[in-house]
């Protein structure tokens, strides 16, 4: 198993799982559905084709810059010169929740070749990548190296810091039940996220998944896959 790591940060990213209507909002972190969207883009992997092999993917993500939630307003109208709409002319206001200046690492796990694959089209991909939203493009590059020859959690932990300064706040994981180290699952419940496309992205229809969220400092040791955090240093 490979792990390849996805660099998120943006002036403003969105990562929506309850969006319906006028009201869009979004997830303290990126959504798998989000994620796997933007590798769908830069593969050129259309909305009514499968991306059953993206979602047997294992996804989690660090959180270094939470950010800061904000709130906006968009108007929306059907075309007023479709016969069909002619008669709805008055537009929507619509709420639109975003997180300002976030900044996470995303990681899948799976297939070497797929991953591979994956790596490449990040740094020419077929159609332009957003964070969320099409108006999000990333201010920095998504991909960082090939893949890594570590497991999710470990791959995760050894990431380079996004955060400035001196911030010695707890860093924030939510990843996969099955990429969660047993002895973290042998203390923890998981909880639920519907973030997984059940088909093309174009059914709009998704899947649930289990999910460990987890707090720990990241370790000082030079190798910090030797360490878990001892048990007080968690929390689940």
């Amino acid at each position: 198993m490979a792990t390849l790591l996805l660099r998120l940060v943006a002036p403003m990213q969105a990562w929506g799982t309850r969006s319906r209507f006028v009201d869009r909002d979004t997830e303290a972190e990126p959504s798998k559905s989000g994620v796997l969207g933007l590798c769908a883009a830069a593969l050129g992997i259309d909305r009514a084709d499968s991306v059953e092999h993206l979602t047997r993917l294992a996804f989690g993500v660090r959180v270094d810059r939470a950010g800061v939630i904000g709130r906006d307003f968009h108007t929306a109208q059907m075309y007023p010169h479709n016969p069909r709409h002619r008669a709805n002319r008055t537009p929507d206001v619509t709420t639109r929740y975003y997180l300002a200046d976030a900044a996470f690492w995303a990681g899948l796990e799976g297939d070497r070749a797929l991953l591979t694959e994956l790596h490449a089209a990040l740094q020419t991909p077929h159609w332009p990548l957003s964070l969320g939203r099409k108006a999000f493009a990333p201010s920095l590059p998504v991909f960082e190296r090939p893949p890594l020859d570590l497991p999710l959690w470990e791959a995760l932990l050894v990431a380079p810091s996004l955060r400035r300064g001196n911030d010695d706040e707890p860093y924030r994981l939510v990843l996969d039940w099955e990429a969660v180290p047993p002895p973290l699952r042998a203390s923890a419940s998981p909880s639920r996220r519907q973030d997984v496309p059940d088909g093309p992205f174009a059914r709009r229809r998704y899947l649930s998944r289990e999910v460990l969220t987890v707090t720990l400092p990241l370790a000082p040791e030079p190798d910090p896959l030797l360490r878990l955090a001892p048990p007080e240093e968690v929390s689940a």
